[in-house]
């Protein structure tokens, strides 16, 4: 998956260690090899995303995938949503929700804050690999800022 001719890297936020190695296994078996960088808390994610001066300038160039689950230990997967779409420099980055709620009200404001995906876990497989496909779709039509 290739972003203009630039490597995406997809940065999965995910505490729970199965669900994560179940993602990865999905991923790769839907024949993506992008770089999956794992971050098990929001704080640490956020601090590789926007930058320890949460300015977004770090992610100015980088082409990023953020898979996201909703109920971490630190914060809500709801805030980092915000926080990176609310950055200039990070607002178009693709952020795929998986959590483990289907609650229309939360999946309606997660799509309110930008989300470009909602996918309810545990992953079906198809749906999933649907999903990832479509991804590779929204990185060839992103514009560099």
């Amino acid at each position: 998956m290739k972003a203009l001719g630039k490597e995406v890297t997809i940065v999965m936020i995910e505490d729970d260690e199965g669900h994560a190695r179940l993602i990865e296994k999905n991923v790769r078996r839907a024949g993506v090899n992008n770089e999956i960088v794992p971050f098990t808390n929001g704080g640490e994610a956020l601090d590789y995303i926007l930058g320890p001066d949460r300015s977004g300038v770090v992610s100015a160039d980088r082409y990023l995938l953020i898979l996201l689950d909703l109920n971490l230990p630190d914060m809500s997967g709801i805030d980092i949503l915000e926080k990176v779409k609310t950055n200039p420099n990070t607002r178009r980055l693709p952020v795929v929700i998986l959590t483990t709620t289907d609650d229309e009200g939360e999946i309606q404001r997660c799509y309110d804050l930008g989300a470009n995906v909602y996918i309810t876990k545990p992953v079906d497989y198809d749906s999933f690999a649907n999903a990832i496909r479509q991804l590779g779709l929204f990185f060839a039509v992103m514009q560099v800022p």
